[in-house]
């Protein structure tokens, strides 16, 4: 198993922590081992896929699309931004929003945008640890103040800004909008609920995600657990607690990656993870 260095970035809402990233410029640092110093991109045959962060949102994030690879490639020349979000923690009312709750259009949207009430038309969620949503690339979204999140996503950077609360930058300049990009990167169905539902099992895998770009399952543990991987790889995203993957430690807000090897947990009293691979 492989650790990394993690990437730490400031942010005018919050901290984000890249764990595990293969986005140019950003690639990620083999943190120990024989390997200690290598990039992802030294050992992994081509870009890696996925992208994992912890992201700590002290205020709200702006209100936000991503592009799908369609369009990705074709105004930027990379991969789009399918993601999904797991909630470590969340202190008193912290919410977030995902996907719209009535049908507009495109011309609409530029209207309520234009007007400051976008979010009048978004499903705002109360959250708690333990909650999934899985967000395919054209749906609108925001991570609100006081949610500990981990991350799953395409290996993409791409991120269209739709609305931020007249907030500065941490330059002191106002934040750049692209109201017209996204307005033609938005999937305008509705959806009766965007949460994910599950049922949490204690000791065994529990699939959270399956999508085209990734699949993501859930690890409560409080016994060794062993699992044989039929993947090229699988990362071991660790939330709670801490105990030893393959030989190797891993404690909450670390992850690993393994690369044609089986998965062997034990953890130090109780453990959760995520596991995702494609």
């Amino acid at each position: 198993m492989y650790k990394f260095k993690p990437i730490l970035k400031t942010m005018v809402w919050g901290t984000e922590s890249w764990v595990l990233s293969g986005v140019p410029g950003n690639e990620s640092v083999v943190a120990e081992g024989p390997e200690a110093g290598k990039t992802i991109c030294d050992i992994f045959p081509g870009q890696f896929p996925l992208l994992i962060k912890f992201i700590d949102a002290h205020q709200n994030l702006s209100i936000q699309v991503h592009p799908d690879d369609e369009l990705a490639a074709k105004r930027h020349n990379c991969k789009g931004k399918t993601e999904m979000w797991y909630v470590i923690g969340a202190s008193e009312g912290a919410h977030l929003l995902s996907g719209l709750k009535e049908q507009i259009d495109p011309e609409k949207y530029v209207e309520l945008v234009e007007s400051d009430k976008i979010t009048d038309v978004l499903a705002d969620y109360p959250v708690s640890a333990g909650d999934v949503f899985f967000l395919p690339a054209g749906r609108i979204h925001a991570i609100g103040g006081g949610c500990y999140i981990a991350e799953i996503q395409q290996t993409s950077n791409i991120t269209y800004r739709i609305y931020d609360y007249g907030r500065v930058g941490l330059d002191g300049k106002p934040r750049q909008l692209h109201t017209q990009e996204a307005k033609d990167a938005v999937d305008y169905t509705v959806h009766e609920d965007y949460r994910t539902h599950y049922v949490a099992r204690k000791d065994e895998s529990v699939r959270l995600v399956s999508c085209p770009f990734f699949t993501t399952d859930l690890l409560d543990l409080d016994k060794p657990f062993s699992m044989k991987v039929e993947s090229d790889f699988l990362i071991v995203v660790c939330m709670e607690g801490s105990g030893t993957v393959n030989g190797l430690s891993l404690k909450a807000g670390e992850t690993g990656l393994l690369l044609k090897e089986d998965l062997e947990i034990v953890p130090d009293g109780n453990m959760k993870l995520l596991t995702s691979h494609i």
